[in-house]
């Protein structure tokens, strides 16, 4: 009697480990636990600029010169996003940036901004 459940306690164990091996290696061969995933904050900004009516601006940031629209003041509230676009947005890499906004030869706008990851700055002319 006392081999018997001896026998039968260490079958169970085999049986046991058998279980849980067969269970890893399937895990393993199958990729579970294998996934990367990466995420984040695009690494620049994004500066538009709002007048009155939508007219031509030169903005120099740094040493770059970019010839944009800006968009009607109509259009923005502070509570609606500004539709990005290469006609209207400036794409900047993040930290201090020195803007300056043209029209003709009227200066609107000069001043040093900083500006993070991912943001995006909306500039009331």
């Amino acid at each position: 009697s006392t081999s018997r459940s001896l026998y039968c306690s260490v079958k169970v164990s085999i049986s046991n480990i058998y279980g849980s091996l067969s269970m890893d290696f399937t895990s393993f061969a199958s990729g579970v636990g294998s996934y990367t995933v990466v995420s984040g904050r695009a690494d620049e900004g994004f500066i538009s600029f709002v007048t009155d009516k939508s007219m031509p601006v030169r903005v120099i940031i740094g040493d770059k010169e970019y010839n944009i629209s800006s968009v009607k003041h109509k259009a923005y509230r502070k509570d609606r996003k500004i539709k990005q676009t290469s006609k209207n947005t400036v794409r900047v890499a993040p930290g201090t940036q020195e803007v300056l906004v043209l029209h003709g030869k009227d200066t609107l706008y000069s001043k040093k901004l900083f500006v993070s990851a991912s943001e995006h700055r909306i500039i009331e002319l």
